[in-house]
């Protein structure tokens, strides 16, 4: 029966198609015989039905005309085998990609026989052939608009009552399988961009609306688990656990991104609904206790990483409400809310023993006998403001002093995630400019802006109020509780109090730098003595610990990467975010790391301490620039390098700018014979050179040339800096020279250690034992080498002498003739730096 099946005949042809249905009909039960026959005919029909439908309609008339839709369903129902079902799903799959013919579309989509197909059990414990289901499922879904989609669904007095592709493909959600949870949020992305209105109040009833919150408990539960990350990270840094959680954060902001199209379809009941969800579900029982400065047992989820999920949500999920729901939370304290699933999406909050109750309105909290409007009514347009959070005053510690804490107090990343949920909040467009006011995070020319604004309109009738402060407010019962607030939140002093700790990254401090100048915008205004006063002592301390690097480890390079940190700073600081990407803010835990503990006098430890030490004195010195309300330049103002003097050990033997190089000619004016051994039994001669030109400096070895009489060739070039030199005390003509590397590995990335990979080996520094033929040749090279390094020293000061001396330093302004209205400003003093 089958052999005819193989005749020659043309592929592409309506008589093909009729032969294949024609033995496709025939077919009474499905097994071995002709199981691949079966599967080559469904496959062969899918082909010739898309190239049907764009060379010749009357494929799809013969199509239809012999309803091989039904044969389909039958041919699924008598199979019985996995590999019909696949063959079956995948023909279908290709031809409702592939149709372009409006004719055709109708006719696969209004059939009853899509939705058995769609409801068929199938065996999905083959994860191949759920693949190939939801493959099927997306691909209907890409043919829906307004029309089509009243094809696959049941109404009833015109309210949907049934829409099988969707309910089906929501079952695999939450599926292990990242391909399948891909494809089904496509294909539920193509259902509400549709906007049909009856399908629209379908998806958001019960038991369809459970959907969303089923997404946000999954979505949860991958925030429990990359906190599981980040602190056994902490405990036990390596790159497995770091590129975990790349991972798990690409799959979070993935998640949230998807959040966001949702609710971009424009469906009011579906963003009220997600955002009930994320704020029931996610923010007030997980992410909102986990910031209270005393973490508990029942705490699942660390501050850090809250910090981080409640950034990534306002930045990615743009709802007014939720954004501003989730600032007025910061005004409460951690107590008022609950950490456990008693949550319930109607904004009950059960007792806890504290004095939180359930108001009248289920979307007010009561803390404290106050009540505070925690959660907008997500069923009416109107907006939280901070004067119904703190008009009566909360007694306890809030949200928003916890993260000044952590700021004041914190580790480097609790610091930089308080300073990232600040700027978060800062750049949050969808925050009103009251709730930043109330944070204190409102920067001064958008206050001047919006009180010139209310002025303008006249919406309050103190319109000079503008003019006679600028720290002025809207209404006089919020103005006294808010500026009493402002007083005690104190966000400058943070941000000051951070500048003078040494414990926090230069990268973090960097950060908070940002954030200050944010604030400031060009005015000191919010500055008062003490701070003046801090960050003058801070900068006075800062300049000495940098003139003590241009006589430290590293006097070569200070220079160097003082104009590289100047530029990378400058960048950092002009940037609209001070960092590019949240999922920075755990990259901080994948430190450098070698197979052995250096030791504190190892020059790459003394490497980056020079880094550290520049990185926060270009910090301080930009911010006072920009304090002053100048523009940053390119290059800080350094002297240029100085010529070498004729009479100089550098001029006599002949060097230039550029240095010494291995094999090079030089003079051995001032030079010392002596001999060292590099390896064991194998004494070498040498004549010894200490040199320095400009900043740099070398300990040279020649060999004398032959020939050539007073002349030799370089054959060893070591750094001078830090050679510390002395003179054995029991062998006089001994001269013992420590040799650090020649450069520090981490200024250059490219031979650096990079993220993700494996421990290597620190840098070693050398010792030097070389011996002269007296004494008075010993102390000869040991007054050379002390002289050059005394040299190298003086010229990298004077390179460093304009940085340093620019416009002198922090003047703390007095301010005892101001006014009494003025008092709470500080005017810009007339000297910074």
């Amino acid at each position: 029966m089958w052999s005819s099946f193989w005749r020659s005949r043309d592929r592409f042809s309506l008589d093909e198609l009729r032969y294949l249905i024609d033995q496709l009909q025939k077919v009474q039960t499905v097994n071995n015989d002709n199981k691949n026959f079966v599967i080559e005919a469904l496959r062969s029909i899918s082909e010739l039905i898309t190239y049907g439908d764009q060379h010749d309609s009357n494929y799809f008339d013969f199509f239809m005309e012999r309803q091989v839709m039904g044969e389909f369903v039958r041919i699924l129902k008598v199979s019985g085998t996995v590999s019909i079902s696949l063959q079956l799903l995948q023909t279908m799959s290709i031809m409702i990609q592939n149709l372009k013919s409006e004719r055709a579309i109708y006719y696969m989509i209004n059939n009853e026989h899509i939705n058995i197909l769609i409801t068929y059990s199938f065996d999905f414990r083959n994860e191949e052939l759920l693949s190939h289901y939801i493959s099927f499922l997306r691909a209907i879904s890409g043919k829906l608009d307004k029309n089509t989609i009243s094809l696959l669904v049941k109404t009833q007095n015109e309210e949907v009552v049934s829409f099988p592709l969707y309910v089906e493909a929501i079952r695999f959600a939450s599926n292990e399988d990242s391909m399948i949870r891909t494809a089904v949020r496509a294909l539920t992305l193509n259902v509400y961009h549709v906007g049909d209105e009856s399908v629209n109040r379908f998806v958001v009833k019960a038991p369809q609306a459970d959907y969303f919150s089923n997404l946000i408990t999954f979505f949860q539960k991958q925030c429990i688990y990359l906190n599981g990350l980040v602190s056994e990270t902490l405990k036990n840094p390596n790159s497995h656990t770091t590129t975990a959680i790349v991972n798990a954060v690409d799959e979070i902001e993935d998640n949230l991104y998807y959040i966001s199209d949702v609710i971009s379809a424009g469906i009011a009941d579906v963003g009220r609904l997600i955002t009930d969800n994320i704020l029931q579900l996610l923010i007030f029982p997980l992410l909102l206790p986990s910031l209270q400065l005393d973490a508990v047992n029942d705490i699942q989820i660390g501050a850090s990483t809250s910090l981080y999920l409640l950034c990534c949500i306002l930045r990615i999920v743009k709802i007014k409400d939720l954004a501003n729901t989730i600032a007025a939370s910061l005004f409460c304290p951690p107590e008022a809310f609950v950490s456990d699933s008693e949550t319930t999406l109607k904004g009950y909050v059960p007792d806890r023993g504290h004095e939180t109750q359930q108001t009248e309105n289920k979307n007010v909290i009561e803390v404290d006998g106050c009540s505070n409007n925690i959660m907008p009514s997500l069923s009416s347009s109107s907006p939280v403001h901070p004067e119904d959070i703190i008009s009566k005053g909360v007694s306890r510690l809030t949200l928003r002093d916890a993260l000044l804490s952590y700021i004041t107090a914190g580790d480097d990343l609790q610091v930089l995630s308080s300073l990232s949920m600040l700027t978060t909040l800062l750049q949050t467009k969808e925050l009103d400019a009251t709730m930043l006011d109330a944070l204190g995070i409102l920067p001064q020319r958008k206050q001047n802006k919006k009180l010139l604004l209310q002025a303008l309109v006249g919406e309050d009738s103190r319109e000079d109020q503008f003019f006679l402060s600028g720290r002025g407010f809207i209404r006089d019962g919020f103005s006294c509780e808010l500026d009493g607030y402002l007083q005690n939140l104190k966000v400058l002093d943070a941000l000051v109090t951070l500048f003078c700790r040494s414990n926090i990254s230069p990268e973090t401090l960097w950060d908070g730098g940002w954030l200050l100048r944010q604030l400031l915008l060009y005015s000191e205004a919010e500055f008062n003595n003490q701070h003046l006063e801090l960050l003058r002592d801070l900068y006075k301390n800062c300049t000495s610990a940098l003139l003590e690097e241009a006589r430290g480890t590293w006097p070569d390079l200070l220079v160097t990467v003082l104009c590289d940190e100047w530029k990378r700073c400058k960048r950092a600081m002009e940037a609209p975010y001070p960092r590019k990407e949240l999922k920075c803010m755990f990259l901080p835990l994948d430190k450098p790391s070698f197979d052995d503990v250096l030791p504190s006098e190892s020059s790459f430890v003394a490497g980056e301490r020079m880094c550290k030490v520049v990185k926060v004195f270009v910090l301080l010195h930009q911010l006072q620039i920009f304090s002053l309300g100048r523009a940053l330049p390119e290059q800080p103002p350094t002297c240029p390098p100085s010529k070498i003097p004729e009479n100089s050990r550098a001029g006599n033997a002949g060097l230039d700018v550029s240095g010494p190089k291995l094999g090079s000619e030089l003079r051995l004016v001032d030079a010392v014979p002596c001999r060292i051994a590099f390896e064991r039994g194998k004494v070498r001669c040498f004549y010894f050179l200490a040199i320095s030109v400009g900043a740099s400096g070398w300990i040279l070895l020649a060999e004398e040339l032959p020939l050539k009489k007073h002349y030799g060739i370089i054959c060893v070039v070591a750094p001078l800096a830090k050679s510390d030199p002395a003179i054995d005390q029991k062998y006089s003509r001994w001269l013992h020279l420590q040799i650090r590397p020649s450069t520090l590995p981490f200024l250059d990335p490219a031979k650096f250690i990079t993220h993700g990979k494996a421990k290597t080996k620190a840098p070693v520094d050398g010792r030097w034992t070389l011996a002269f033929m007296d004494d008075e040749s010993c102390k000869s090279a040991l007054s050379m080498t002390l002289e050059e390094i005394d040299l190298q020293s003086n010229e990298v000061e004077k390179r460093l002498k304009p940085l340093l001396n620019h416009e002198g330093a922090i003047v703390v302004p007095d301010t005892s003739t101001h006014p009494p209205e003025a008092s709470s400003s500080t005017a810009t003093p007339s000297n910074s730096l």
